[in-house]
């Protein structure tokens, strides 16, 4: 009689999974904190899941699985993820980093005016995001700003938010710019459509992920010259484009886990 197969013992520290079966058991600032009993379970877990950004170095200096991977290094690091792109040959906006001083010049002889600055770390939901006329709007932005991250400008009146989740394209919808505004994020004006999403579009963003690692991401993409293009990955994305479909967000992923997809 054939032994019927256990589940794989996971369990997940931050609360991310509440909604499924998977026990949750909260992310503590210290490793000392948990009780020894729990210490074991985590260490003889299968998979750790949202472990946070100090846990999960430390479990995969370990040689534990963690879930998501890539996650927690690129949550918010434009430079992590644009050297991610170039270094795997991925499709990606002309994108420089200019640390020092004395960058006015340098960044004048790469691009050509109007082009993009962003803050490379931490900023979220457009937020961060300057279109760049004229040396006075890079003087204006260098002063608050190093590293400068410069990124040339595409002609683009929208793009695709594609939402990978361990390997499974779980969400997508294109993001339009509002009038005046040349960011397509949906908190500073813009609007969501599920209308004629390119299936090529969305092969293109399952592939971004599987190559980075993303086990779960939104992917912003675009067409431009003919091809795709990822603008960025996002580890936490809003939730807007979810709420217009009638999904739930905790919800999808809960079922991904306790469907063991």
């Amino acid at each position: 009689m054939a032994m019927k197969k256990l589940p794989p013992h996971f369990i997940s520290l931050g609360k991310r999974l509440r909604k499924s079966s998977i026990r949750c058991v909260g992310v503590k600032p210290n490793w000392s904190d948990y009780p020894e009993e729990l210490q074991r379970e985590i260490l003889l877990a299968e998979k750790i899941c949202y472990p946070g950004p100090v846990y999960c170095e430390i479990f995969q200096a370990a040689g534990l699985d963690v879930f998501p991977r890539n996650y927690y290094h690129f949550l918010g690091d434009k430079i992590a993820q644009t050297d991610l792109f170039n270094l795997l040959g991925i499709p990606h906006p002309r994108t420089r980093i200019y640390y020092g001083g004395e960058r006015s010049g340098r960044i004048e002889s790469d691009f050509s005016y109007p082009f993009v600055a962003k803050t490379p770390i931490g900023s979220s939901q457009g937020e961060g995001v300057f279109l760049i006329d004229c040396r006075e709007e890079l003087s204006q932005y260098l002063r608050t700003h190093n590293p400068a991250y410069i990124q040339e400008r595409l002609p683009i009146e929208r793009d695709l938010r594609v939402v990978a989740i361990g390997g499974a394209l779980v969400h997508a919808y294109w993001r339009i710019h509002a009038e005046g505004d040349f960011r397509n994020n949906v908190s500073q004006g813009g609007t969501v459509s599920f209308e004629d999403i390119p299936a090529e579009a969305l092969d293109f963003g399952m592939e971004v992920a599987r190559r980075c690692g993303f086990d779960e991401v939104g992917l912003d993409i675009c067409e431009h010259a003919g091809k795709y293009c990822v603008l960025e990955a996002n580890m936490v994305f809003g939730q807007e484009g979810f709420r217009k479909k009638g999904l739930d967000i905790h919800q999808m992923i809960a079922d991904l886990f306790d469907s063991g997809e």
